[in-house]
């Protein structure tokens, strides 16, 4: 984790504080629901909950144990030990670490999730204020970068919005397949545990029991929420391209707020750079990268290798950090984004009316001119317009094959800005709904 993209509460749960608190839980859980099926005496499992539940765990002192144990599980149990005395010897009964580890493991990314999941909501408020704010400021849609047709600036966040809300829908999604608890002992087979040890903990610890574990819980459920974070990035970057285009000096249609301070270069006093969705383009990088690890950990030998183990004390922390803090970003900056309707407007008549090409290809076929024909037409009289030689409309109505079958008033009615926009209500109920 790195601090500069790091926020404190998602930071937290990730912390060796919180870890152990997790395993001890975890084991204290299983205690209780030993003890209540008479494996072991219910007074130990009382005295292990109240010798250590509000007991601050010494990260040192465990950190001293394993580095001559070579086992984290076993020096933290030895610690425990140490706080809970002779009652810590129905600790850990039946169980192996994986139980423990993976059980953690799930839990933590559920946090994590519901953080990001709290995120997502930011960005989407975020989305929905500024698209309905801009629902009918007049933009020129770009495709291969070069001016399509009209669009509103307020389509362009909807689509934006319609991609997080499923962004959300995922999330929520993958955090239901990764909440579940294995504590099935050795090879999962739960010969040395009750299965209704498991349904206990599970319970208690806002997870599912796992229905089948080997000595592990699968890991093609951390595959999905992991690759789940990185389409997620994926969304986030989009966008992040979209205002670094609209922000380009030649374009300037929406930019980055710039506070009062702020500097944007070194060497030249005036710059002011998208640097806010520069950044989000390298942080959704990174989230998407820790991805493909989370994939090859699905593939461990029989019943439990720890070859996944090293990378996961990485990319959990790190893609879920790096995630959250890139979500509150960009809800940020899009909260504050500033939008220039006029210079949309110079834009979209910036090529003397070719966005209504469309337009008038339809409108001579309907009056009888082939589409070959009148796609010939409209083309010939758009591309002097390109080099700067003429106006697009003036040099419709010149063209003998064109006034053939349009009059002036109908090739005028071709230009109307607002024909484009006939459909954004609807297209605004999709994505919103009624309100």
């Amino acid at each position: 984790m790195i601090p500069r993209y790091t926020r404190p509460e998602m930071a937290s749960i990730w912390e060796p504080q919180t870890r152990f608190k997790i395993w001890f839980e975890i084991e204290a859980h299983a205690a209780d629901a030993l003890a209540e099926i008479g494996v072991i005496p219910k007074e130990a499992a009382k005295t292990i909950w109240a010798k250590a539940k509000n007991a601050i765990f010494d990260v040192a002192r465990i950190d001293e144990i394993e580095r001559e144990t070579k086992h984290d599980v076993i020096a933290f149990l030895t610690h425990l030990a140490e706080i809970v005395g002779p009652e810590a010897r129905f600790v850990h009964q039946g169980m192996t670490s994986s139980d423990v580890l993976d059980t953690c493991l799930n839990v933590q990314l559920a946090r994590a999730a519901d953080l990001l999941i709290s995120d997502l909501d930011k960005v989407l408020a975020a989305l929905k204020k500024r698209a309905f704010e801009h629902k009918l400021t007049p933009t020129i849609g770009r495709s291969h970068g070069i001016h399509a047709e009209p669009v509103t600036f307020g389509l362009k966040l909807a689509y934006a919005y319609a991609e997080f809300s499923r962004a959300r829908e995922r999330l929520v999604a993958a955090r239901k397949e990764v909440a579940t608890c294995a504590i099935s002992g050795a090879v999962g087979t739960f010969a040395q545990i009750d299965p209704r040890v498991e349904e206990h903990v599970a319970k208690a610890m806002g997870l599912v029991p796992e229905p089948i574990s080997t000595q592990v819980i699968p890991r093609d459920r951390h595959a999905m929420y992991f690759a789940t974070l990185g389409v997620i990035a994926s969304s986030v970057e989009r966008l992040s391209i979209e205002i670094r285009h609209l922000q380009r000096t030649e374009v300037l249609e929406a930019e980055e707020f710039f506070s009062e301070g702020q500097k944007g270069s070194s060497a030249m006093p005036h710059k002011r750079n998208p640097v806010l969705s520069e950044n989000l383009t390298g942080l959704s990088r990174m989230v998407r990268a820790y991805a493909m690890p989370a994939m090859e950990n699905v593939a461990l030998w029989h019943e439990r290798d720890i070859s996944h183990s090293s990378a996961e004390r990485m990319i959990g922390p790190d893609a879920t950090v790096t995630l959250d803090f890139a979500l509150m970003r960009l809800a940020g900056l899009i909260e504050k984004l500033l939008i220039y309707p006029a210079n949309m407007q110079k834009n979209l008549d910036r090529l003397g009316g070719l966005v209504h090409s469309q337009r008038l290809l339809i409108a001579l076929t309907q009056k009888g001119a082939s589409r070959e024909d009148a796609y010939k037409y409209v083309q010939r009289n758009a591309m002097p317009v390109w080099r700067g030689e003429g106006d697009f409309q003036t040099l419709l109505k010149k063209d003998p094959d064109v006034k053939k079958h349009l009059t002036d008033a109908e090739i005028e009615e071709q230009f109307d800005l607002g024909y484009h926009f006939k459909h954004v209500d609807t297209i605004f109920k999709r994505v919103f709904g009624e309100s």
